[in-house]
Order: structure tokens, then sequence, then C-alpha cells
């Protein structure tokens, strides 16, 4: 009997060979354990196996689309462990270690970043009533499931989620958790038992782990700590929790461990690692958290109320260092008036997310305030002419200091490697065992830890050269601050304005002259190529710094600034109209008219 066949794996390219497995007869991968779709076996005698090749070849049975099977499994050889089990344990499973993820962000957000106790009282109800909403504790789940993944469609479904997350495993995180032991065969019929299998050769209880991950993604966490903390009214964005979550300061990437220490890594009815069932494999953005949370609310029904405007724009301002008690009365009554409905969560992931309808509030408030309508302040700023050129200043200083604020584990090389050991490879190690590899290993390790060595003996150096360099930048900005009063720096920073305008798709238009009226200036955009916003510098200088502060790309800033100008507009429209409204009173009906009140008797009620 043929057992070994000596042959380069396409899934992973390694030649370590395949060997049949005695459960089912096929062919694996001994480096990846993935069964070739081309190696069949034919012939009915053991004893002489012949092999062919058979490109394209299904091996799997066919599923009868109209009659599923049921699932009946000899557990004789698995502790005889019941289907129900199966399917109930991994179901726990994923459940409790989600709650326990939430439950770890919530504390976090609590513990260190003083949001209010409140969300832990919150965060409770709301979960289990989402989780009931998902139907996935119902008893016909697991069979349902199980008959969705034999028809022929899911199959192939299935199988290309198969691939996929093999290409990944094997390609993307070639690493294992530390602590974890690989004593099986490395026969997939060994390994598996009598776990239960459908018709496509899949395990059922990975075709339930992915039903849950598919009903309750392991992102949907980050979703529900936020949405608490919007039901608690505060002033924390989506924006906030994303960064806090790549930064590690709120469990997520490496939450599996703390799970994996509280509920173990795995158990006999749920052989799936924690590091496998909950460990994310990207991040998530801002908008899509924002969509989460509303769609979240929506699918169970919750009302929710509009972002806490004072609190979060109170923080917008404090960051741009603008006078709060001149400035947010104004935006509060603005906001007031116009009830803009962007306020509120929407599960449309397009949308203008909520925090750029606050800022976009602020922003008209600023310009209505400080006359920013394209008078030239910030050209008069170069040459401090104008007495509100202080404002300028303080919104490009901002600007630039936001842009040139790097996250803490980017500071230097060794953070930053602790920031990958820590947040974005947490508990890992290779996972080869080969003796050849092992040896490669080492000579790895070695080399690391002379360039390490020589990292370390140059980086006094680095500084060196950086400190040179900060002297000269420094002189040559003193002579650029001393010289700001000739015609020709002054036309090199306009240039420089207008390249960074470029950059973002706006255009740079000239101060106003010759103001016979000065309004409020609204600003629109033409079509070219694609969609070029005219503008002046002064708004422009405004624009890209709240688009900074809030993290909006600065042409969705300023589409959620012309939005919010036009819907005030049309009210201002409607209210105009409504105040020049005459009422004739000849035209009036009978119970309006003077005479006819007088005089009910004459009244004709007559149909």
């Amino acid at each position: 009997m043929v057992q070994r066949l000596e042959q380069q794996c396409r899934n992973c390219e390694s030649n370590v060979g395949f060997t049949q497995s005695d459960d089912d007869g096929y062919f694996y991968c001994d480096n990846c354990s993935e069964r070739d779709m081309d190696i069949i076996a034919t012939g009915l005698d053991e004893e002489q196996l012949n092999i062919r090749y058979s490109k394209g070849c299904n091996t799997s049975r066919r599923a009868n689309p109209v009659e599923p099977t049921v699932p009946t499994i000899d557990f004789e050889n698995n502790n005889s462990i019941s289907y129900e089990e199966y399917y109930s344990e991994i179901r726990s499973r994923y459940l409790n270690g989600l709650q326990f993820m939430i439950q770890l962000q919530c504390r976090a957000l609590v513990d260190k970043f003083n949001v209010s106790p409140l969300i832990i009282g919150l965060v409770g109800p709301l979960w289990l009533r989402f989780v009931a909403s998902t139907r996935i504790t119902s008893d016909e789940w697991a069979d349902q499931t199980f008959q969705d993944s034999e028809s022929q469609i899911q199959g192939k479904i299935l199988h290309c989620l198969f691939e996929y997350e093999m290409y990944f495993s094997l390609f993307i995180f070639p690493i294992r958790v530390s602590g974890e032991e690989d004593n099986e065969s490395s026969h997939p019929g060994d390994r598996y038992g009598s776990e239960p299998i459908n018709i496509h050769r899949k395990r059922i209880i990975y075709v339930w782990y992915r039903s849950l991950k598919s009903a309750i993604p392991i992102s949907l966490s980050l979703a529900i700590s936020f949405l608490v903390c919007h039901l608690a009214r505060e002033p924390i964005t989506p924006s906030d929790i994303s960064n806090w979550t790549l930064e590690g300061k709120i469990p997520y990437f490496s939450a599996f461990l703390e799970i994996e220490n509280k509920f173990s890594p795995r158990s006999n009815a749920c052989p799936i690692l924690a590091s496998c069932m909950f460990r994310p494999i990207k991040a998530v953005s801002s908008q899509k958290l924002e969509s989460m949370a509303a769609d979240v609310a929506r699918r169970i029904r919750l009302q929710l109320p509009p972002v806490n405007f004072h609190a979060v724009a109170s923080r917008y301002l404090r960051q741009l260092s603008l006078p709060i008690e001149e400035l947010l009365p104004l935006a509060c009554r603005i906001c007031e008036w116009s009830n803009p409905p962007e306020l509120y969560l929407s599960a449309n992931e397009l949308r203008i997310p909520t925090r750029g309808c606050v800022v976009s509030i602020v922003i008209v408030a600023i310009r209505v305030l400080y006359g920013i309508n394209g008078y030239g302040m910030w050209e008069s700023s170069l040459s401090n002419k104008n007495p509100n050129s202080e404002l300028m200043q303080i919104l490009e200083a901002k600007y630039n200091e936001t842009d040139d604020m790097q996250q803490e584990y980017s500071s230097d090389l060794p953070s930053y490697l602790d920031y990958c050991k820590d947040v974005v490879f947490p508990g890992l190690r290779p996972s080869y065992k080969d003796p050849e590899k092992l040896k490669l290993l080492k000579i790895e390790n070695e080399l690391l830890d002379e360039l390490w060595e020589f990292y370390q003996n140059n980086k006094d150096i680095k500084k060196q050269i950086d400190k040179n360099k900060t002297r000269v930048e420094d002189y040559s900005y003193g002579d650029q601050d001393s010289a700001r009063e000739n015609r020709a720096s002054k036309d090199l920073a306009i240039k420089r304005m207008k390249m960074d305008m470029e950059d973002n798709k706006f255009c740079y238009i000239p101060p106003r002259s010759n103001v016979k009226r000065k309004d409020y200036i609204h600003y629109a955009r033409k079509r070219e190529d694609v969609y070029v916003y005219a503008v002046h510098a002064d708004y422009y200088v405004l624009l890209r710094s709240c688009a900074k502060v809030a993290q909006v790309e600065t042409r969705i800033m300023h589409i959620a600034v012309l939005a919010l100008e036009r819907r005030l507009q049309w009210m201002e429209k409607r209210a105009d109209s409504s105040l020049r409204m005459k009422f004739n009173l000849n035209d009036t009906c009978g119970f309006c008219n003077s005479e006819s009140a007088t005089d009910d008797d004459r009244m004709d009620l007559s149909i």
C-alpha cells in the first residue's frame, strides 16, 4: 500500500511530501495538512493502490439539495461526546469569550479614560438583547447550519473560506501561540477522530464557528463598547475607540490571552484554540465602528439620542485652544436651531460621521464670530497687520502640532518592538519544530542580536546628527521669520499654501477686494476631472485644523460644512417668508370673520 508521495504542495509550496490518511484514504500535506484535490486513489485492493492525477477532480460527495442529510455520528472513539455537546460547547465558549472581551473593554474605558461607570451597568442588557436578536441560541440553529453547509452552493462558499483561512494562517501569520503543543498526528483522520463532518468533508465544528463569527463578529465588541458610551452621553467618538485599540489601551488584539487564562485554551468538545477564535486579523475603522453601533441599535429596536454636542464641541474647542466661553453658546444655538440629522448615528457607512457634523457647526460659529469670509485674514497674518492674525497663527500652530504628534510606540525602536510584541503579535512564537528549521532560527536570532548591538552602538551618532540638523533648521527658520516682511517670503508662503490646497483637491482664491457688502460667503464646488473646491486661504486654514483635530478628511469636512450651510440657508428663507406673510381676513373662514362671528343664525350649515 502506497502511504507517502513526494510532491510539492501547491498550498504551502513545501517539498515535505504527502501522507495518506488511514481514516479516509486521501493524501494530506505533512507541513500544512491540506488535502491535495488533484491526487486520488483508485482501485479497491489496498495492497495495490494505484495513484493517478486528475486536475480539477472533485473528490467530495455531492449533496442532495432536496433531501439534506441528518447528522448521525458515532462518538464511541471520542469519549462519547454527543452532537449536542459539540455545538453547545462551541456556542457557549464563543459567546462567553466575547462577553468577557466586552467587559474588559468597558473596564478599560472606565479605569483609563474616566468614562462613567454607568456603561458597565448598561452593557449587560444591551449585549443580551443583541444575542437574542441573532437567533443563534435557538434549538434549530445547529441543525440548520449543518444542513446549509451541505447544500452545493454553501459547500463552495465554505471551501473558499477554508482556502482563505489556510492562506492567511500560512503566509500572513505563520506563527503559533506560545505554549501550544502539537502532539497530534499529522493525518487529519487521526487528528479529527470522530468529529461530525458534512458530505463535503468539512468539520462541522468549524462550520458552527464560522456561523457564530458571521452572526457576531469579534469587531462587534468594540461597536457595543462605543454604543454604551454613546448612551451614557460620554464625549467618546469612534475614532477614539479605534485609536485606543491600535495603541493597545483597550483590550482587543491581545484580549484572547486573558480569555485563555479565564476559560482555558480549548476543550474536548471545542478543540478550536482561543487564539484562533478570539484573535482579530485586522483593525476596525472609525466609520465602520459607527455604522456597526447604529446597526446594533436598529436590530434591538433601541431608539438612540443624538451625540452629546455640548461635551464633544467643548472638547474640540479645548484642543484647538479657542475661547470656549465665546464660541460654545453660539455653536449650541446653531445646533438647537438647525438640529441636523447627521448628529444621530447611522448604519450607512458612507454618510458623514457624527463628529464631522459637530465640527461643521463649530466651524460655522467661528466664521460668524471672527468674520472669516475671504477678507485676506491669513495673508495679513504673514505680516501681522490684521488684529485677528493671532487666530490664524493659533490654528496653524495647532495643525502643525497635531501633524507632528506621533504615537508613543513610534518614538523609538525599542518602544515599537515592545508594541509589536505586546499588541500586534502577543504571545506568539515560530511554529515549526523541524531540526533544520530550528537551526535556521538559531542563526536568525544570532543575526538579530548582531543587528541590535549595531543599533545600540550607533543610535548616539544618530541623535547627534538629528541635533545638528535641528540647529540648522532653527537657523533657517529664524532667517525666514526675520525676512517675512519682504514680498518674496510672503509669495513663498502663498505658493506653499496653494500646493497644500491642490494636494487636497482645493483651489486657492485670492482675498476679496473692494468689498461693498460684508456678509457670510457661501462656497461652491466645480467639476473638472474631479470635484475641485475653490475657497479662500483663511477658511482653508480653519477647515484643515478642525478636520485634523476631528480626524476627518479635509474634503469630507468641507462637504459637511456645505451641507450645514445649505440647511441653515433654507431655514432662514422659510423663517423670512413666514415673517413677511400677510393675512387677509376677508379671505378667511366664517368663524374668523367678525361679521359672521356675531350672527351665528345666518351661518349656512347645509351640505
